[in-house]
């Protein structure tokens, strides 16, 4: 079903099956998600980060074909492009989609790999948003593995949300999971862990603009720490990359 004909009414079925699904499981959600027309066409998106596993195991019980888009900033640890590619073959992934920026908006914006340390935003923008939104052009929705613990904007989160900025839905299944339940999952499922996570990387993202987390921070800490920023800007509200206190 193409993204057009599906969004006159998106915000209304959205809070239908918020309402509907906010006493089911996550894998209800997911499930509805994959399996029910009108949900339009889904793929997830994944930075096979610290928590990722859980959500890919999961999309690879109910449906192994089901597209996962992973954003290759061409600045991610190497431990990341390396468990990126075990857990996709443990899991079976049949439509992974490695995705980058194209080589003229490098070369055009950042020949010398450095514009991170000038304007996050640009770099993020160059490297993710729109190389995501490149990707996602064919696609009514997305899934995502975004949780109301990690706080932020992200306290207020629901199972399913519409993307004002494109009119695309987007599927939340972990959001009313807490960090115990990840971890519950991962070892009763035996599901391989980030190599950094042990190092104090709860939150991973790229080389330059992740740290390790002390016990007492927010899980992330580590990500743009000392700076306003704690989206790269694949997420949006009103159109605008969330910021962490910018919103009332």
């Amino acid at each position: 079903m193409l993204q057009s004909k599906i969004n006159t009414d998106l915000p209304v079925r959205v809070n239908s099956l918020n309402e509907w699904y906010r006493l089911h499981s996550a894998t209800a959600v997911l499930e509805h998600a994959l399996g029910n027309a009108d949900a339009g066409k889904l793929a997830l998106v994944s930075s096979f980060g610290a928590e990722s596993v859980v959500l890919l195991h999961m999309v690879s019980v109910i449906d192994r074909s089901t597209p996962v888009i992973f954003l290759d900033t061409e600045m991610l640890f190497a431990e990341t492009l390396v468990y990126q590619q075990e857990v996709s073959e443990r899991l079976g992934l049949s439509d992974l989609r490695i995705i980058r920026a194209t080589q003229s908006a490098l070369s055009t914006e950042d020949p010398l790999g450095q514009l991170h340390k000038r304007d996050t935003d640009a770099c993020c923008a160059l490297r993710k948003t729109r190389p995501l939104q490149r990707a996602l052009a064919g696609f009514d929705g997305w899934i995502t593995g975004r949780k109301r613990y990690h706080g932020g904007d992200r306290t207020s989160l629901d199972f399913f949300e519409v993307e004002e900025s494109t009119g695309r839905m987007k599927v939340n299944p972990l959001a009313h999971w807490t960090r115990e339940d990840v971890q519950t999952y991962m070892e009763e499922n035996r599901l391989p862990r980030h190599p950094l996570v042990a190092q104090g990387y709860p939150s991973i993202g790229c080389m330059p603009c992740t740290s390790p987390v002390k016990r007492h921070e927010d899980i992330r800490a580590g990500r743009w720490r000392g700076a306003n920023k704690s989206e790269c800007g694949i997420h949006f509200v009103d159109g605008k990359a969330v910021r962490t206190g910018e919103r009332a």
